[in-house]
């Protein structure tokens, strides 16, 4: 075996095991990262109601963000910015929202929750962004999420935050064709 075969072995020895010992530790990194910075917390929703168990609870504070992506005019916020909630107890808060275009759009909210540990204590019983929302030129709406926050959050966490995101998901398929068919004499 050459000397540079030989460095490239040496070389690759080391390379593969702490390409290994990188790649078990991208999910805690992962972890820590969404805990830091709030992104990609996943919210669970409750399928079954009654397996929500009610009792007195504890007094946390629930933070609502509101985010417009870059390209979406509405006007969007919640429309309390904190709420002094108990857990184990059903909450309602509300977004408004108002289409400022002079064209009807669609939107979807997407979610997202900080700390990342507490997502999994966060049931969402009805909430506006499982659909998407619809509005016409004008129109305005306070749309609801119901929520629950159940006693199993660890006791270190006291705030909550619950951002959205809405996005511009209007079909715009159907007002092109129509324009290039009236273009073509159609």
């Amino acid at each position: 075996m050459n000397k540079g075969a030989k460095k490239t072995l040496r070389k690759l020895i080391i390379a593969v095991p702490l390409m290994f010992a990188f790649g078990f530790a991208l999910v805690p990194l992962y972890d820590v990262f969404c805990e830091v910075t709030g992104l990609n917390g996943k919210v669970f929703q409750s399928e079954n109601n009654d397996s929500l168990v009610i009792d007195d609870g504890r007094l946390i504070a629930l933070q609502f963000i509101s985010t417009n992506n870059e390209n979406m005019p509405w006007t969007f916020k919640p429309s309390e910015q904190v709420m002094k909630i108990k857990t184990g107890k059903y909450h309602t808060a509300t977004f408004y929202v108002k289409n400022t275009t002079k064209k009807r759009m669609v939107a979807q909210a997407v979610p997202s929750v900080a700390p990342s540990n507490a997502a999994a204590h966060l049931k969402k019983l009805e909430c506006f962004c499982f659909e998407q929302q619809e509005l016409m030129p004008g129109e305005e709406a306070y749309l609801p999420v119901k929520l629950l926050v159940s006693n199993e959050l660890p006791s270190n966490i006291k705030n909550i935050i619950l951002s959205y995101t809405i996005f511009d998901i209007t079909d715009y398929d159907e007002e092109i064709l129509s324009h290039h068919d009236m273009e073509m004499g159609n």
